[in-house]
């Protein structure tokens, strides 16, 4: 894939992609968003919203770990129970266990609250969008939530329901939580309108991509949130059981480590985060996240000068 390195202006670059970024169709401005200083976002709240216990790890948790450490006080929102997903003799054991494992993940990236919606796992579709959506405009009425972190409502060929159902939900909350005319109950309990202006979308498969984030400096974190998935991660303890495999058969297995802990955060380095290796490499960073990042409400002269790195 060719493509022309940005090069970077004040911890943020612009580039005109060639080709494509996880498979988009339309060639746009791609900026490489860079670390900031631990204060640059105080006061501002991250809402971090996903269907599953593992998607947010999986997709976005280098991200949301570097908000995190820039400043946001940030919550995880979990719109379903997990009960379809995961080790555990009944549903209810299913669903406890990914319980903690959620609230663990929360703790690791540095997320203060967790709020699960409890639907039904792979039934979103069935539920009313009305319902949840008016669940979440209260929560980001209440909370005040700047910035979201959620799957891409207008990415392609994603076949789970819940990622679909949660992604345009969220999208259609951001905006109907700042209308003076949606749910004036609300008001009287105290609220007021409040619509999120910044989102990070992500997806499984294509979409359009124009925010390319380094996290580098956040990799241990996302190694942790996804060791945290111990219920339905996608490595577990994969990194041990191939260790253990390899050493019966008398082959070298240095690359895991010397304990079973260390080789479960070297199958997830090597395995689970070579997507993210390998559009670091693109961009001339180590690891990197893709997102399709919009920001509403905002100057177009601040916004071109950020761009510009003026």
């Amino acid at each position: 894939m060719d493509r022309q390195l940005p090069t970077r202006t004040s911890g943020a670059a612009t580039t005109r992609a060639s080709g494509p970024a996880r498979n988009q169709q339309q060639a746009v401005d791609i900026q490489l968003e860079g670390g900031s200083a631990p204060a640059t976002h105080a006061g501002k709240v991250l809402a971090a919203i996903q269907p599953h216990c593992d998607d947010i790890p999986i997709f976005a948790g280098g991200t949301v770990s570097k908000l995190v450490a820039e400043g946001y006080s940030g919550v995880l929102i979990r719109t379903t129970n997990d009960e379809m997903a995961g080790a555990g003799r009944t549903p209810g054991e299913v669903i406890l266990n990914n319980e903690r494992d959620n609230y663990e993940v929360a703790r690791r990236l540095g997320l203060h609250k967790v709020y699960d919606l409890g639907y039904r796992n792979h039934l979103l579709d069935g539920v009313s969008r009305t319902e949840m959506r008016a669940r979440l405009i209260f929560l980001f009425r209440l909370l005040k939530v700047d910035t979201v972190v959620s799957y891409d409502p207008w990415a392609h060929y994603d076949e789970n329901p819940d990622h679909v159902v949660t992604a345009e939900v969220v999208e259609a909350a951001c905006w109907m939580a700042g209308s003076p005319l949606d749910y004036p109950e609300h008001f009287d309990a105290g609220l007021e309108p409040h619509a999120v202006t910044e989102k990070y979308y992500y997806a499984r498969g294509p979409q359009l991509v124009n925010r390319v984030v380094d996290i580098s400096g956040h990799v241990e974190q996302k190694v942790a949130a996804n060791l945290a998935n111990v219920t339905q991660g996608p490595a577990g303890n994969a990194g041990a059981r191939l260790r253990a495999r390899l050493l019966k058969e008398g082959r070298d297995a240095s690359f895991l480590g010397d304990t079973d802990e260390d080789a479960d955060r070297a199958f997830i380095r090597q395995f689970l985060l070579a997507d993210d290796r390998e559009l670091g490499r693109q961009f001339g960073v180590d690891y990197a996240e893709a997102f399709h990042h919009i920001r509403s409400g905002d100057d177009p002269v601040e916004r071109f000068l950020e761009r510009e790195g003026i």
